[in-house]
């Protein structure tokens, strides 16, 4: 709790500044590799990648040279020992008899009838039945635990590593034939040094591999993202100008190209959205200014008389109720231009969700609405149970303009015939057929086109919006819907959509007449 008048310690805006938000829970490696561009991500990448061969293959390298090294001494300390241990009383200090040399050796003796070895190490001597030495070769070797065992019949072998001095030696000890063991031992310290060295060189190669990969894959990284960066920036000024209509440069068929394409795909969308949304507010208000401005003139007049009482003889009892039922009608046409307008620009999220629905149910609500509004009127129906997936409220609403369509066209005593069933094996058909004065067939492409109204429509009431919206209902169902001349006179709407069941586009895909809806539409009505 705060104290008033005291100040409040000043936040730390480094610390502000530098740690994640307290939403962000990811692990602080991921954290760290999210703050990195691309280039750098993927010139990282690169060098890990070298970096890990290489070290693998220098692992590997060592340890195949130690091994290969380590083996070729014990097969030199075996070779001796075996030598010695096949006649150790030619090696022992005792002398050798001279018909105990070896066939074929006629090397001079330089040791007084006595044999030494050669080329069997610096290091070896013999020992016998109680661990002692009997040999006097120079630089005794120790005689160890592992030794004596060897040497008392207790061990086959032994094998250890002992220092004598400074040096480190690999020493192996072997039973001798009669008895006793002999000890052989090979200095071990040239091979340290060499692995030694070796270990340095291989350091060294990896660590100029690491540098020169992470200078390739820097260029790499900058030659390869070079086409992302220059759609980035064709993107950001595409962005700032809002000049939607200029498409991004695109060479070759690799993947930036593809990407290019796409994004130039979506700008042309985007752009056709616009258009269509500026045409549709330039429309709707051309098309509320109507009824609007008329509203004005007849409120004005009124309010007119109503302030000058000695004007009340220019507007008959009879006159004025004729101005308020025009203003009646009006702002009955006002409210249902306004419903219209709101149920072509509705989003997704605020519809109904779609349900099995029989549709035979959907069009005899619709011709119960249609009779009471038009009671001079005959309505025959042939109606079959078929059963689709949509919603109920804009099914409705769509058979509900075709048939408010074909009662304002007919004349008085005319029959407007409605016939549901399934359409070949895929899905269902809906066909109202009127007796008016049919459509001429220079308006025919346009009739579902937002606020279009026929030059003969012109003087009754609608908004031009209602054939409209049938078309993309019918689109946003899966189907689609098709205006065509009834003989000898009149007009026939056919709608078409996908059965409960039958494969069909999702009726999530929306649609807009007069546009995308408008090219499946094989002709218009």
């Amino acid at each position: 709790m705060s104290v008033p008048g005291t100040p409040r310690p000043a936040a730390d805006e480094h610390s502000t500044a530098d740690s994640p938000p307290a939403t962000d829970r990811r692990p602080a490696v991921v954290r760290w590799w999210r703050r990195h561009t691309l280039r750098a991500r993927l010139t990282l990448l690169v060098t890990a990648a070298v970096a890990v061969g290489m070290v693998a293959v220098s692992v590997f390298a060592w340890v195949t040279v130690r091994r290969d090294t380590h083996r070729m001494i014990m097969i030199q300390l075996e070779t001796g020992a075996r030598t010695i241990a096949a006649q150790p009383q030619l090696w022992s200090t005792a002398p050798v008899p001279p018909h105990a040399a070896r066939p074929g050796d006629d090397r001079p003796r330089t040791d007084g009838g006595r044999r030494r070895p050669e080329g069997l190490g610096p290091r070896w001597q013999l020992l016998d039945r109680t661990a002692t030495v009997v040999s006097d070769a120079a630089g005794p070797l120790p005689v160890t635990a592992g030794a004596r065992r060897v040497a008392t019949g207790q061990s086959a072998r032994h094998q250890e590593q002992v220092v004598i001095g400074r040096d480190h030696y690999q020493m192996l000890s072997v039973p001798a034939a009669g008895g006793g063991a002999v000890q052989i031992a090979l200095d071990v310290e040239d091979m340290t040094r060499t692995m030694t060295r070796f270990s340095l060189l291989l350091v060294l190669a990896c660590a100029v591999g690491v540098a020169g990969a992470a200078l390739l894959g820097r260029a790499v990284a900058r030659a390869g993202l070079a086409p992302v960066g220059q759609l980035t920036e064709t993107v950001e000024h595409l962005t700032v100008t809002m000049n939607l209509g200029e498409a991004i440069p695109v060479s070759g068929d690799d993947e930036v190209a593809r990407l290019a394409r796409s994004v130039n795909t979506l700008l042309a969308a985007i752009d056709e959205a616009r258009r269509a949304q500026r045409a549709l507010v330039e429309d709707a208000g051309h098309e509320l200014r109507t009824p609007l401005t008329s509203i004005r003139t007849n409120v004005e007049l009124l309010l007119a008389v109503e302030r000058q009482p000695e004007l009340a003889h220019r507007l008959p009892p009879e006159e004025r109720a004729k101005l308020l039922c025009d203003l009646e009608a009006q702002v009955r046409e006002l409210a249902t231009l306004t419903t219209e307008l709101v149920e072509l620009a509705r989003e997704e999220t605020t519809r109904e969700a779609p349900e099995p629905v029989d549709l035979a149910d959907v069009v005899n609500a619709a011709i119960s609405r249609v009779r009471m509004r038009a009671p001079g009127l005959r309505f025959t129906t042939d109606l079959q149970p078929v059963r689709v997936r949509g919603r109920p409220g804009e099914l409705e609403r769509m058979v509900l303009n075709v048939l408010d369509n074909a009662a304002k066209w007919s004349p008085p005593d005319a029959t407007v015939r409605t016939v549901l069933g399934p359409d070949e094996a895929t899905g269902i058909r809906l066909t109202i057929t009127d007796e008016g004065p049919g459509i001429d067939p220079a308006d025919l492409p346009h009739v579902f086109d937002r606020f279009y109204r026929a030059q003969a429509a012109r003087s009754m009431p609608g908004s031009g919006l209602g054939l409209a919206i049938v078309a993309q209902t019918a689109a946003q169902h899966g189907g689609d819907v098709t205006a065509e001349p009834h003989h000898p006179h009149g007009t026939r709407v056919t709608i078409r959509l996908p059965r409960l069941g039958d494969p069909g586009p999702s009726p999530a895909v929306t649609a807009h007449p007069g546009q995308g809806a408008q090219s499946r539409l094989s002709s218009n009505s």
